[in-house]
């Protein structure tokens, strides 16, 4: 799950359900089976009408990005799957063909980041750039990525200005009193109307079951009779829903860096659970900081490093850097470290630079460019997106006392990420559009063994999860890379994991019991 920056803080993927005594937001008061069995009516009307037009394959537009041999289309889906003849949007989806002989094709592989709000539409390019990670899968899939409905291209959905969204500084995450409260709490409602005012028509239908029953009717346009799937981060909660709701629609399914998919997780409680993991996660950073003083000169121990955050920290609330960074800002950087071993030299050689007096590395990699109105637009789209799947997913307190309570006590040990998430997801709290109740994710007649992968230090989706879903999809292995925290390790160099992924790719094998691998290459300076 993937965060950005927004109202007074940074941003955040996480969210969950209600604890006993908490006041719900208001929950779609259809009959629920009455519902379902009229969704599951649609998309199969849906999924024969895609299968008929197939996708009329062209070269993509050249503000895409996409190079040849990458070809786009469009795909046609029904905003509400209970009314299929109403009101239709159109879903962006892209391909590379693949790279073997005819006879080592094996159909389409396609692909989803995460988000809620992230585009797929990347995912070919691993051909184009000659990723050598996914060259064996290649060879077998079509490679194919897609916008999910109000993504990018597929029918976009927006809730503020994009230049205000990403202007800085914003307000610190961390309130001192209650006037700061108040006024993140305000900030939260606004940006819940604004959402209503300005997207309220999809609202009600940006729902993760909804997006796997697009993911369907993509199916079907492919020609595949069944589906090969790819989803890491949030892109594996709905692969979750995807194989509860079409058991017998699945092929090959890799879920990397696991949701958990309790209902009582989604989405409140995973944003607390987030926090704590975050924590820990920055713990480790901030060690392998300290181990390289002589490179960084942030402090050898953990906690010197420690009290240089809360320096700079302080430095930037006090006199934002340039103008431009303050608290929120600097966390949307730093964020990246726990997140991406990848990152952890990056943001430390910044760090570095600002503690030898010179601010300008922080600045340019925190601060928001406001002359890059593409980057901005998909930026403030791609957090309406995430906000939108999330409150209506499920139901959210709308109790502030709870809230105040639940975060307050959390940010005593765990004050990294913990109100910067909070504010990220209390528009739930005020969200005016339906929320409903989450999919009870389990094994249901037909579904094939799942490959499940995940680092044991993940910070954006805890191991937890993973052990949560391994239990659910009965069949499944779970491949845990111990002793390591990056996100999304199927992307990452591993002699142990990547031969397993593609080896169950191509063939569908999996090991016979579930297995350990050693961490990928430790970070250096």
């Amino acid at each position: 799950m993937r965060r950005t920056a927004m109202l007074g803080s940074a941003g955040t993927l996480i969210a969950g359900t209600l604890v006993a005594g908490a006041i719900a937001a208001p929950v779609a008061n259809a009959d629920s089976r009455h519902l379902r069995d009229a969704e599951s009516i649609g998309v199969a009307v849906a999924a024969a009408r895609a299968a008929q037009a197939g996708i009329d394959w062209q070269d993509c537009p050249a503000d895409w990005g996409l190079e040849k041999p990458i070809q786009c289309g469009w795909v046609t889906v029904p905003v509400d799957y209970a009314e299929p003849n109403g009101k239709k949007i159109k879903i962006a989806v892209d391909r590379i063909n693949a790279t073997g002989t005819p006879a080592e094709r094996q159909g389409a592989l396609l692909y989803n980041p995460g988000g809620p709000g992230g585009s797929g539409m990347r995912f070919p390019r691993r051909v184009t750039t000659k990723n050598k990670i996914w060259a064996g899968a290649a060879k077998a899939y079509d490679f194919v990525g897609f916008d999910p409905r109000g993504v990018g291209h597929s029918a976009p959905i927006s809730c503020v200005d994009p230049t205000e969204f990403v202007k800085g500084p914003k307000l610190d995450p961390v309130p001192d009193s209650e006037a700061d409260k108040q006024a993140q709490r305000k900030l939260a409602a606004e940006y819940a109307k604004g959402c209503a005012e300005k997207s309220g028509d999809m609202l009600p239908f940006m729902t993760t079951p909804n997006t796997a029953r697009d993911l369907d009717v993509v199916r079907a346009a492919l020609g595949e009779k069944k589906l090969n799937f790819v989803g890491v981060s949030y892109g594996t909660y709905l692969g979750a829903v995807y194989g509860t709701l079409f058991p017998t629609h699945v092929r090959r399914m890799v879920l990397d860096s696991v949701v958990n998919p309790s209902t009582r997780n989604i989405w409140y409680e995973a944003n607390l659970g987030q926090d704590i993991a975050f924590e820990g996660r920055l713990t480790d950073w901030m060690t392998w900081v300290a181990q390289h003083d002589a490179t960084y000169h942030l402090g050898d121990t953990l906690a010197e490093v420690r009290e240089q955050w809360n320096t700079l920290r302080a430095d930037a609330k006090k006199a934002p850097l340039g103008g431009k960074v303050g608290p929120a800002e600097l966390i949307g950087f730093f964020q990246n470290a726990p997140y991406y071993d990848s990152m952890w030299a990056p943001v430390a050689e910044a760090w570095s630079a600002y503690a030898a007096g010179d601010p300008q590395p922080l600045i340019d990699n925190a601060a928001a460019d406001l002359t890059d109105t593409a980057g901005n637009i998909s930026s403030e789209n791609g957090n309406a997106v995430y906000t939108a799947v999330e409150c209506a997913d499920a139901p959210w307190p709308t109790s502030w006392k709870k809230w105040d309570r639940d975060n307050s006590r959390l940010h005593e040990q765990y004050p990294f990420m913990t109100w910067a998430n909070a504010w990220m997801n209390l528009p739930c709290a005020t969200w005016a559009a339906p929320s409903r109740r989450p999919v009870v994710v389990e094994t249901n007649k037909g579904l094939p063994p799942v490959l499940i992968t995940q680092s044991e230090r993940d910070a954006a989706t805890p191991y937890e999860g993973a052990v949560e879903l391994h239990k659910r999809f009965k069949g499944s292995r779970l491949i845990t890379e111990k002793d390591a925290g990056s996100h999304g390790i199927t992307g990452l160099v591993n002699p142990c994991l990547n031969p397993k992924v593609e080896d169950y790719l191509l063939t569908g094998k999996l090991d016979a019991t579930d297995q350990t691998c050693a961490p990928h290459a430790t970070p250096q300076p």
